[in-house]
């Protein structure tokens, strides 16, 4: 674990594609652009987690959120070569999250900034 603190990578749509929902433990195939930044962020020294609503604690059934992280943490070990932890939550040591559902917004300013 890095003193550094984590970047969040989103599943579905960012790091995974996504078309249709098939199930909680279905994920579909890696977007290389992507698999390809998660490598360098580890390299440098960072940690990696999936941040997804997948294993939201919300759920009426607990199995599965369970049953989602397993099938993450097999997708990442795969595809990734590790294991990544799988999180909904951001804290104070989260630096940043790649998602595709993400407006970015100005520090202090309340400013919308271009997502290109």
């Amino acid at each position: 674990m890095s003193n550094r603190g984590w970047i969040g990578f989103d599943l579905d749509g960012t790091l995974a594609k996504y078309d249709t929902w098939q199930g909680i433990t279905h994920i579909g195939k890696p977007i290389p652009a992507m698999i390809k930044k998660v490598k360098e962020h580890l390299k440098e020294g960072y940690e990696v987690k999936i941040f997804t609503a997948r294993v939201t604690p919300y759920r009426i059934d607990d199995m599965q959120t369970c049953e989602a992280s397993l099938a993450i943490k097999a997708w990442c070990k795969k595809h990734i070569g590790v294991e990544l932890e799988v999180t909904c939550i951001k804290d104070f040591l989260c630096l940043c999250i790649y998602d595709d559902r993400c407006i970015r917004v100005e520090f202090n300013t309340g400013r919308i900034l271009s997502n290109e």
